[in-house]
């Protein structure tokens, strides 16, 4: 059996320093924010090329507290994608501002540029992208879309730790960018964990008055806040991890240009594999390896049987899930045909090049006898 993701095996390869930052953490007898935190904040701008990091509680809490470090409310207009993740819509949510969903690029699944432009109005105040499945989107342009209209831009990078945009480290490019470092993660804690980036001096300590209960000094509430402080003892872990992830984030390079080359031509019946494409712009981390076929569903019963982990993200897209019924009737097609035909490939780091061998050759023997 080949799992999705070996997250047992990627604590192994690295168990003696975590039971050492667990133990320093226990014998600081500091285990709310503290050194621990301020170090893992410092040493992650430094990775994204920012100027400051500031942790959170989570993915989620991070868009949202970026959105309300904007002051961004009722009245208001976010663009988002249409094909992304739930928590990248929930932000916008919470902050009682309007979600306006716009449909990916088809050859990258990542917001179109155009269609951006396309839907921006006088409320715009923000544009949301995702840096879906560990690719970055394009920033250059949205930069200037948003520029043109008074808006900022806040870039969902829960997937994407570590990619790179025409050279440059994701994370510190856009106004806002947000983290997540869930447990399966490029860069992952062992529960939940989130941070923003940025290069504005405000907005950092904005947004570390909002998750500090609106508080600089304790007891004395500057306005209502959050409790959403990244956990002490997951930035010890965190710590730890991110002298790994270029070298995870390599492995997962060299088995995304290994399945690249073996499915280059498969066929499943009367349609090709379409496989992931990487505009010469753009330096992905392959957070997830996601192919389509219109007989998804029948391929990954198959896989599923042979011993092969997979997963598809997402299979019901969120303007017909039951969270957003006023979306129901969006005509939304790219983000519709999505949901019906991608799969994830596992891609883990922790795959040894025998595994990657055996899901090439289970995928090729699954289509040859389809």
């Amino acid at each position: 059996m080949i799992p999705f993701l070996n997250l047992q095996q990627q604590t192994d390869e690295i168990r003696l320093e975590l039971d050492e930052a667990y133990h320093r953490f226990m014998d600081s007898g500091v285990y709310v924010l503290g050194p621990e935190v301020d170090l893992f904040e410092s040493a992650y701008a430094t990775y994204c090329e920012a100027k400051f990091c500031v942790g959170v509680g989570n993915g989620l809490d991070a868009l949202h507290l970026a959105l309300r470090s904007l002051d961004i409310g009722p009245g208001d207009e976010v663009i988002v994608p249409s094909n992304t993740y739930i928590a990248t819509w929930l932000a916008v949510t919470q902050v009682g501002a309007k979600i306006v969903p716009v449909e990916p690029n088809p050859s990258t699944y990542n917001i179109c540029p155009d269609a951006i432009a396309a839907a921006v109005t006088k409320r715009t105040k923000a544009i949301l992208p995702v840096n879906l499945y560990g690719q970055p989107v394009d920033y250059d342009p949205i930069m200037e879309i948003a520029a043109d209209v008074g808006a900022k831009v806040v870039v969902d990078n829960a997937q994407a730790q570590g990619a790179r945009y025409k050279g440059k480290s994701v994370g510190g490019l856009a106004d806002i960018e947000c983290h997540s470092f869930y447990p399966s993660k490029n860069l992952g804690a062992y529960g939940e964990a989130g941070a923003i980036t940025t290069n504005d001096s405000s907005i950092a300590d904005r947004i570390r008055l909002l998750r500090n209960y609106g508080s600089k000094i304790r007891y004395h509430n500057e306005e209502c806040g959050y409790n959403s402080r990244l956990d002490t003892l997951q930035a010890s872990f965190l710590r730890v991890k991110i002298k790994y992830l270029d070298l995870w984030n390599d492995r997962r390079r060299q088995i995304a240009k290994t399945y690249l080359a073996a499915f280059s031509n498969l066929v499943i019946g009367n349609a090709q594999l379409k496989l992931p494409f990487v505009p010469a712009w753009a330096e992905p981390v392959w957070h997830l390896f996601v192919v389509r076929h219109e007989s998804r569903d029948n391929l990954q019963r198959q896989l599923t049987a042979a011993g092969i982990g997979t997963l598809i993200h997402y299979p019901v897209p969120i303007h017909q899930s039951q969270a957003y019924p006023q979306f129901r009737n969006h005509n939304l097609p790219l983000a519709t045909e999505l949901a019906a035909t991608v799969l994830s490939l596992p891609v883990g780091p922790q795959m040894n090049e025998l595994e990657v061998a055996k899901v090439i050759q289970t995928l090729t023997e699954v289509i040859q006898l389809s």
